[in-house]
């Protein structure tokens, strides 16, 4: 019952707070713009210290306006260069990785504190720059001048940043650090071991349900897992979500089934446990991070381009991330409450799922690169070795279409041996087929 009281209290519903950090967290400006209130209030701050103890320099007032003027134009001028270096940066980029690594580039913290930094500079400056009357403060203009310069440091790391955060391998690294955080909060627990085994969660209300239709179009980005289940428990029945995260949901198109014999929940509250947006996100949906790391590399194998360098560096970290989901648990798609009774269904990707979308594409536009094979078989075998044996059928499979493909691409048996290796650089590594890494 407190429980309950507390969920009626709660200011905000979970869409609400989904959205708002969300938004929070993908905005560039929010930060800029608080930083002038915080060089305002700080400038503020020193100037009365100052004045308090009475520290002056003795500069000429007249220079020191003409320096801390200029440095402020610097600043300005600093800002505007900085953003639109940034957009044309990314617009670069989006065309020669993936327009979905677009809003990744502005959840980079250091982008948005280095930008936070220079308009503080800025703010700062000018409000010393106000200050000056017959005499230099001496907090306030030195503070001014060692901002500028410690803007002008950050300014050079900004630039070796977005640099490296936009090459294909920095692109990649990023993708893969975020996917295996997401694939740590969906799929917990690690094998071996037997997954808990759950009773029919449906036989109990012998088949009544009711469907709630969805309200407007938009792809699935994440829902309340917690909060659907103690919607359910408070109202005795089985909520199960029909499209997984990632899907893309039509208008009027069924988004949950509800299972009970009496009271139901409201459509409202279920419709505020699901948050979606025009484009996936890697919040809930680790197959995202697959599907970005897999476009990278098939733009880099498509003919306009031919970069099969590229395609190889994206299968070292599809080969990390396939390694670190395989060791858990992928097909546990039920919740209960405290006390064991299902109260949510839903939909997660399995590991074939998973091995077709990494392997599958790539396969298909790399099929005649050698380079391409030999990396891909690497991989495969390398996985089919140190996974445990429960995930073995879908790699062998996949190596099993590999090779087919290899004979169809490459009719010389000389192209053909060579295709056949496993090697971890695509080609010029150590040939090893045991894979003893």
């Amino acid at each position: 019952m407190g429980y309950t009281i507390v969920r009626k209290a709660e200011i905000m519903t979970w869409l609400q707070r989904y959205r708002v950090l969300n938004y929070l967290r993908s905005s560039i400006w929010i930060l800029p713009s608080l930083s002038v209130f915080a060089a305002m209030g700080t400038v503020r701050l020193l100037h009365w210290i100052e004045i308090d103890l009475d520290w002056k320099t003795g500069f000429d007032p007249s220079t020191t306006m003409t320096v801390l003027g200029t440095l402020a134009a610097s600043m300005f001028t600093l800002i505007i260069f900085v953003c639109s270096a940034l957009l044309i940066s990314v617009q670069l980029a989006s065309a020669s990785l993936t327009p979905r690594f677009i809003s990744l580039v502005f959840q980079n913290p250091a982008t948005k504190l280095s930008l936070s930094l220079f308009v503080f500079s800025f703010s700062f400056t000018l409000g010393a720059l106000l200050r000056i009357n017959g005499a230099v403060p001496a907090l306030t203009a030195y503070s001014a001048a060692y901002l500028c310069i410690l803007s002008l440091g950050t300014f050079i790391y900004l630039v070796d940043e977005v640099g490296r955060s936009l090459r294909p391998s920095g692109a990649l690294k990023l993708v893969a650090g975020m996917g295996r955080d997401v694939i740590k909060n969906v799929y917990p627990r690690l094998l071996p071991g037997s997954p808990d085994t759950m009773p029919d969660p449906l036989k109990r209300f012998e088949g009544k349900s009711i469907t709630i239709f969805n309200l407007r179009e938009g792809v699935v980005l994440a829902f309340d897992l917690d909060g659907l289940v103690s919607l359910a428990q408070r109202t005795d029945c089985v909520i199960e979500m029909l499209p997984q995260v990632g899907d893309f949901v039509a208008a009027q198109q069924p988004l949950f089934r509800i299972y009970g014999n009496g009271k139901l929940p409201s459509a409202t509250s279920l419709y505020q446990s699901v948050a979606f947006g025009p484009e996936r996100t890697m919040r809930q949906d680790p197959g995202f991070a697959f599907r970005i790391m897999v476009d990278i590399a098939s733009k880099g194998l498509s003919p306009a381009i031919n970069d099969p360098t590229t395609a190889v560096q994206a299968l070292d970290h599809i080969q990390y991330l396939l390694r670190h989901l395989g060791c858990r648990y992928l097909d546990d798609e039920q919740r209960a409450d405290e006390k064991g009774l299902v109260r949510l269904v839903y939909r997660l990707p399995d590991w074939e799922d998973f091995v077709g979308l990494a392997v599958t594409e790539v396969r298909q536009f790399g099929g005649a690169s050698i380079q391409i094979a030999r990396r891909l078989r690497a991989m495969l075998e390398h996985l089919i070795l140190t996974l445990p044996e429960e995930r073995a059928p879908a790699l062998k499979r996949e190596l099993n279409l590999l090779e087919r493909s290899a004979s169809r691409f490459f009719p010389e048996a000389e192209d053909k041996a060579m295709a056949d290796v496993s090697d971890f650089q695509g080609v010029g590594g150590k040939k090893n087929s045991r894979l003893s890494i």
